[in-house]
């Protein structure tokens, strides 16, 4: 055995596979997605649009890109505890009324299971809501019996909870390894494309953050979408990094409560409720998560460092973007951050990683150093250059409008070098060609304060 693989870089990943020679002569006959494959021309096929089954799950719809491709199989993988199994649950429930739905677990019981349907499933009143007649529950992990219960149950959707649980007896590696995961991924791949059956399969997730099996299952898989979010907050955001049918990048924002994930569709609103307005530190930016803009309020802190190296510690921001946003407010503007403890906080748990948040980031920082509050009514848009210059981001038309539907009465912004479309009435556009600039507008009294030197 390798220690580590030659191909991907990832330490005890390589395995050995024995498989019996019976099943290797089986297997060849019976694999493929149609049995015989036969070319044709391109002119041939037929392109029309995928049909999609509704979703009613408004933010998960938005997610795959508009409803449930038949036929298609979408990975779902987040930290333990995170709300993966309760969010497919919520939507095998909804997509119950639809079809047929059948969930397989291979963690829980069918009792676990239903005792979390009944804590989440009551209307207003406390009374459970009906169980949808088409959702079948099992608890299996051999994969040959699984498919026999999907012939037996004909779904229009399968929920596989997890596929690390999940093996083939044919192999003699045990379940969750590197060869079982990929075969039987594969074989629930060719089951999708040749049935039509939507697939959704639920993955755990490594130390580092990614789901486990070094990318053998992103390959694998049509859709990938990541539930992430802090465990001690409330919101999860369920992203989308692959998507064969949809845009990727895409955010769907829940909020964990007593019954289950509830839908959040002004996220906006929702991570600006409990802002303090006016108050030094704060800043707000206007990020975009896929094709939405969402205005964030980040927080910048300042403190007398008594260590000889003074800490730079980020919460939802990259480290080297921070490190790169004090030396710019260092060299260009005048702060002096050598003798400071800087701390930046992502309000709500969310995680920016679009340099479009740099200029807020910066006027937050600038603000708690000058104990001034930057504007309650701005937002602050711009990626910052080495040379302390403001550098344009794309889709500024959509921020603003979103900025302006909030209630905001200013945007400080880049200069823009071409005149495009005119921007969104009932804000005001403020365009600055430097960080020294920006700040000036952007903080209350900042004409004098960010002129004079530490």
């Amino acid at each position: 055995m390798l220690g580590r693989c030659p191909s991907c870089g990832s330490w005890d990943s390589m395995v050995e596979v024995l498989l019996a020679p019976s099943s290797v002569a089986e297997g060849s006959a019976s694999r493929g997605l149609s049995g015989r494959s036969q070319p044709q021309r391109l002119a041939d096929i037929e392109g029309d649009a995928e049909q999609r089954l509704p979703l009613p799950i408004g933010e998960f719809a938005r997610v795959l890109g508009g409803g449930v491709v038949p036929g298609s199989i979408v990975l779902v993988g987040g930290d333990p505890g995170i709300g993966k199994s309760t969010l497919m649950l919520q939507m095998a429930v909804e997509m119950a009324h639809q079809g047929t739905v059948l969930y397989v677990s291979g963690e829980e019981s069918e009792r676990q299971i239903k005792m979390r349907a009944v804590r989440l499933f009551h209307d207003t009143n406390g009374k459970q809501t009906a169980t949808p007649e088409g959702l079948y529950l099992v608890t299996e992990t051999n994969l040959n019996t699984i498919l026999e219960h999907v012939n037996t149950v004909h779904p229009t959707l399968l929920v596989v909870d997890s596929i690390q649980t999940v093996y083939i007896p044919e192999m003699e590696s045990t379940a969750g390894s590197i060869s079982q995961v990929r075969e039987c991924s594969s074989r629930l791949r060719e089951l999708a494309k040749s049935s039509g059956i939507a697939v959704f399969v639920i993955g755990h997730v490594t130390k580092e953050g990614v789901i486990a099996g070094p990318r053998v299952l992103e390959h694998i898989v049509d859709t990938v979408l990541y539930l992430e979010g802090d465990s001690f907050q409330s919101f999860r955001l369920l992203r989308s990094v692959k998507n064969r049918f949809g845009a990727t990048s895409e955010v769907g924002v829940f909020e964990m409560r007593e019954r289950g994930m509830a839908e959040v569709p002004n996220p906006s609103e929702a991570f600006l409720a409990e802002r303090m307005v006016s108050a030094p530190g704060s800043a707000i930016a206007v990020t975009m998560e896929g094709t939405r803009p969402i205005l964030v309020e980040l927080q910048g802190l300042t403190s007398p460092t008594h260590f000889g190296n003074p800490r730079r510690t980020p919460n939802g921001i990259d480290t080297n973007r921070l490190l790169i946003l004090a030396a710019v407010l260092t060299r260009r503007v005048g702060l002096r951050l050598a003798e400071q403890d800087v701390f930046v906080n992502v309000v709500g748990g969310l995680r920016i990683s679009e340099p479009a948040a740099d200029l807020a980031i910066a006027a937050a920082v600038t603000s708690s150093m000058r104990d001034l509050p930057v504007r309650a009514d701005a937002v602050l848009i711009g990626e910052i250059g080495l040379s302390g210059e403001l550098r344009w981001v794309g889709q500024m038309t959509a921020r603003l409008n979103e900025a302006a539907k909030l209630g905001f009465k200013t945007a400080i912004i880049p200069r823009r070098v071409r005149k495009s479309e005119p921007w969104p009435e009932g804000i005001q556009v403020i365009e600055a060609r430097s960080l020294r600039e920006a700040l000036e507008h952007a903080l209350v009294g900042g004409e004098h304060s960010t002129r004079k030197k530490e």
